[in-house]
């Protein structure tokens, strides 16, 4: 089994898109656990305010049939392959951890963006703080700990998504 970690982003009808990523992950990976929900604002480019959240999950699914998942989840609510890198987002999937492995393809893992992002790395810390980062050998915690961009503004949504 592999522990995975997933986040789940969108500022596009952004509750409703965040729900049905989550009802969709569950369906796969019916053990999980779930971060709050975070708001921000959008990073590298002007939109409007995210939710954020990351699950986690154990999986018997080889590496390339989870990222394929995660691809055929955000086309089925209404992502399109064409997107640019930073732009409004119906529903953003990313695989942030698969165990330890550490590549490139088929997805970048450990996922770049997790040290670089509160909207990542907060959630990330609230399920998984002992996980260790495979290559800073980290803890999360100690990770989310030693963050330090206060241009990065991020606030808990109470909202409840099942």
């Amino acid at each position: 089994m592999a522990q995975i970690y997933i986040s789940l982003g969108s500022n596009v009808n952004r509750e409703h898109n965040l729900r049905a990523g989550l009802t969709a992950l569950i369906k796969y990976f019916p053990n999980y656990q779930h971060s709050s929900v975070y708001e921000s604002e959008a990073v590298g480019f002007n939109g409007s305010n995210f939710y954020n959240s990351v699950l986690g999950a154990t999986t018997q699914m080889p590496l390339q049939e989870v990222c394929h998942l995660l691809k055929q989840i955000e086309l089925e609510n209404g992502r399109t392959r064409n997107d640019k890198k930073f732009s409004p987002r119906t529903l953003d999937l990313d695989l942030l951890f698969y165990d330890d492995v550490i590549c490139e393809q088929p997805a970048q893992l450990p996922r770049d963006e997790i040290t670089k992002n509160a909207f990542v790395l907060q959630p990330l810390a609230e399920i998984a703080p002992s996980f260790i980062h495979p290559v800073s050998q980290q803890s999360i915690a100690s990770i989310w700990q030693a963050y330090n961009n206060p241009q990065q503004k991020l606030w808990k949504v109470e909202l409840s998504l099942l």
